[in-house]
């Protein structure tokens, strides 16, 4: 069986775990400040805030960007629901931007006409979000953003390992702060694990405050004091999740690798499926992680729904799965703001299917799935 996507665990990350297991400390130790100074190297940003999951990270990026009652936020429908609920879980209220019919990414025009569309609303920030790993032109978001006075927060849970314009994708100046996720299925797996990336030390500050209860810790008291001097969560992640977190960061440059050369695998088989099925759409200002290889159909020329499609792939014994449904088309979004009109999103939603891509596939893995793929609509 080849599921869409899976995570790759070797000894050395079964050891780490069980040698934190065996440590002093399971939770509020030294693996999570070790892990967030791994992904700052890996990803060029200086401050790290790491939490439970990528939907924690969210939420813990949108407080700290002062989003509350009153407030709304742009955000691409086409998303993971998460990217939505983090405002909403602000008491913010969600404006839905669409994207390119061809790569699911916002552009700037996107921007411009969810804040045209927007009239009377307070504005605070847009999250776009780098989908399939590959990333949103950031700069150009960042010059319409910057108009408005928007606060710009990268959903980046796709792109850990990828490069936007030459360099690594948290030392990007033009996000205030991007969130990444560690789910098994993303480039390098913790469970379930989450993180904030900023240039910014009293963001991270007030993240790290903000994850554990709001409390702040007073030395000058006592070595047991604190001040709680605002609401905060238990937000935290654990020392063994951090300890498999370390050791898969070690991969993770060739983890990245192994996804690009299966990314260039695929486009080649498939490309005498043109223009029935066509590779994903690549942007020339990044370098793709490729979380996700999800290419474009034509279910009607190919007489085929993608219901059957998954249905005879799944019977050959390989996984598929749609990433994502637009988010403004789910009923709780629906009942808030009714029927709203993203042709891009949509397009994009209803011609794309991802298929298997994970380090651990071999070549001849990736033969027998387009094999099989065409065998299937044939």
């Amino acid at each position: 069986m080849f599921p869409y996507g899976r995570q790759t665990i070797d000894q050395d990350d079964i050891d780490s775990v069980v040698e934190t297991l065996r440590g002093d400390f399971l939770t509020t130790g030294p693996k999570i400040t070790e892990f967030e100074e791994v992904l700052c190297e890996k990803t060029g940003a200086p401050y790290a805030v790491a939490c439970g999951n990528g939907t924690l990270a969210l939420h813990l990026a949108a407080i700290a960007a002062g989003i509350s009652g009153g407030d709304s936020v742009i955000v691409p429908s086409l998303t993971f629901l998460a990217t939505a609920n983090a405002v909403r879980y602000c008491g913010a209220d969600v404006i839905f931007a669409d994207v390119d019919p061809e790569t699911g990414l916002m552009r700037a025009h996107d921007l411009e006409s969810a804040i045209k569309n927007a009239k009377g609303k307070k504005i605070k920030a847009v999250m776009p979000v780098h989908l399939t790993g590959q990333c949103v032109n950031l700069r150009e978001i960042k010059k319409v953003a910057d108009q408005h006075d928007i606060k710009v927060i990268a959903d980046g849970a796709h792109v850990l390992g990828a490069e936007i314009y030459g360099e690594k994708i948290g030392a990007c100046k033009d996000a205030m702060m991007t969130t990444y996720s560690f789910h098994p299925v993303k480039t390098i797996a913790m469970g379930e694990g989450g993180a904030v990336t900023t240039h910014d030390e009293k963001l991270a500050e007030k993240m790290r405050n903000l994850r554990s209860h709001g409390m702040e810790k007073r030395p000058d008291i006592g070595p047991w004091a604190y001040d709680m001097n605002e609401l905060g969560y238990n937000y935290r992640v654990t020392d063994f999740q951090c300890a498999l977190g370390i050791s898969q960061m070690k991969k993770l440059d060739d983890f990245v690798a192994r996804r690009r050369e299966l990314a260039d695998l695929y486009d080649s088989l498939l490309a005498d499926l043109a223009p029935a099925v066509l590779p994903p759409m690549r942007r020339d200002y990044c370098t793709s992680a490729w979380h996700l290889y999800a290419p474009r159909f034509d279910f009607e020329v190919l007489s085929l729904s993608r219901a059957d499609l998954m249905t005879g792939l799944m019977e050959k014994g390989i996984g598929t799965q749609v990433h994502y449904i637009p988010v403004h088309t789910q009923p709780y979004y629906k009942n808030l703001y009714g029927e709203i009109d993203l042709p891009g999103a949509q397009t994009y939603y209803e011609h794309t299917l991802s298929l298997p891509l994970y380090p651990a596939l071999k070549d001849e893995d990736v033969e027998y799935i387009v094999q099989t793929l065409k065998e299937v609509v044939a």
